[in-house]
């Protein structure tokens, strides 16, 4: 019975929030009246704080630009938890675009969606990507290409980070600054997760997304740790397989740490 209260309310608190911002969020789309990350970030908060998440974050986002951060991906929380303390702009897969609520969001947010599967449009998606780069935009890529469950880190696709490779090639930047973020979900209810439980907080495959959301928002109190790393500068000269398995290791390391030893609740 708690926990229908819970997931009541909670989806409550998401449509009367949603109503009030998504309006503005247009708003700022079509006017620059203010900057568009900030209604961003109330939503990505009020999503967040439904869910009944804390999160933890160490370092920061760097103010190199133009910038391409390259993230281990275990949800789709993964973007309301950079989202709601970080200017960042999203990278994400095509299907997405048609998910209720989620969807919406990453419309509002100027997402760029790729197909991966075509290799014929992904020229013109790393293209768009390079575009936004330069122009300022921090773009977050989730360089697995997919979902892991939440113990360990996926190959990451060298071919993701084509955009670095054409943002130079074109002419946009001499060099792009790409720096590596780990996302740990490490609490529930402010006991560590062990690595039986952690794939709780995990989105897999083809999923159905309401019974997932209906899992966290029963359940609550999810803690998440956010480590940035250190940028590095891809170049012309840079080759992308070595930067590929350079962020992952990275990345890979950060998320190990996070999960060794989890913060407290605070």
């Amino acid at each position: 019975m708690i926990k229908k209260i819970r997931i009541f309310l909670a989806l409550g608190l998401v449509v009367a929030g949603s109503l009030v911002l998504v309006p503005l969020q247009i708003l700022s789309m079509k006017t620059g009246w203010w900057p568009e990350t900030i209604i961003l970030k109330i939503w990505h908060r009020l999503i967040i704080r439904a869910l009944g998440m804390r999160i933890h974050v160490k370092g920061a986002l760097s103010a190199k630009r133009p910038l391409l951060v390259a993230s281990n991906h275990i949800s789709w929380t993964d973007i309301m938890v950079l989202g709601s303390f970080a200017d960042v702009k999203f990278i994400a897969r095509a299907d997405m675009e048609g998910w209720p609520l989620i969807g919406m969001l990453s419309k509002l947010q100027r997402t760029v969606f790729i197909e991966r599967e075509r290799k014929r449009s992904s020229g013109d998606q790393a293209s768009e990507i390079a575009s936004r780069m330069a122009k300022g935009d921090a773009m977050v890529l989730f360089a697995e290409g997919s979902t892991g469950d939440g113990n360990m880190i996926l190959p990451f696709k060298s071919t993701l980070f084509g955009a670095a490779s054409m943002a130079i090639s074109e002419g946009a930047a001499e060099q792009v600054f790409i720096q590596p973020v780990a996302i740990a979900y490490t609490r529930l209810h402010g006991v560590p997760l062990g690595r039986r439980h952690r794939p709780l907080a995990a989105w897999i495959g083809d999923e159905d997304l309401m019974p997932h959301l209906r899992v966290l928002l029963a359940e609550g109190a999810l803690d998440v740790e956010v480590h940035f790393g250190e940028p590095i500068a891809f170049s012309k000269g840079s080759n992308r397989k070595e930067t590929s398995k350079l962020m992952e290791s990275q990345v890979r390391g950060m998320m190990q740490a996070a999960l060794a030893d989890p913060r407290p609740s605070r």
